[in-house]
């Protein structure tokens, strides 16, 4: 079991886009068996590489009892929409409700280089565009309205984590172009 330290709220990794994965080897195998079990320990519906301050573009999903992952991916989302609850590990005990789109259709690959396509509805769907946002240095308080964020702001300021966690620098083994993590 390799659980690693999520990064909270604050940390610079969450703001920025991660790169694309470019080497499906056994450094990203051991990626994708760090975030699924980091995510089964937290517990959480999903987690990013950059929630473990990894900067590629990788997530993991628990829902419904599925787990899952993909690299490399990619949305096409419905104009179908659902209003529901939504946290974040990186925001512990923060829950408010966030628009998303009722389906989506993901592409992306498996931790081997394996094409991979699924079509994924209510939660299941959540959690990708969740994902998926964090890839892109995107946050779930970022989509909330004027009034829910302004009050979601306020909580984190108030919380008890807020501005303790002091970020480490962890070094992807895939090639980064000078911009890795």
């Amino acid at each position: 079991m390799a659980v690693q330290p999520i990064r909270l709220f604050g940390d610079p990794v969450l703001r920025q886009r991660a790169l694309e994965v470019d080497s499906f080897d056994r450094e990203l195998c051991q990626l994708v068996t760090d975030l699924t079990d980091t995510m089964v320990a937290a517990p959480g519906a999903g987690l990013a590489a950059p929630q473990i301050g990894v900067g590629l573009r990788v997530f993991t999903w628990h829902v419904e009892g599925e787990l899952g992952h993909l690299v490399n991916p990619s949305l096409e989302l419905s104009d179908e929409t659902q209003d529901g609850a939504e946290g974040c590990l990186s925001l512990p005990e923060l829950t408010y409700d966030c628009l998303r789109a009722l389906r989506v259709l993901a592409t992306g690959f498996d931790m081997h280089g394996e094409p991979q396509r699924i079509e994924a509805s209510e939660l299941l769907a959540r959690a990708m565009q969740h994902e998926t946002d964090h890839l892109d240095g995107i946050l779930f308080i970022d989509k909330l309205d004027t009034a829910a964020r302004k009050a979601a702001m306020k909580e984190i300021r108030e919380s008890e984590w807020f501005g303790l966690e002091q970020p480490t620098v962890r070094v992807s083994p895939h090639a980064t172009n000078g911009l890795g993590l």
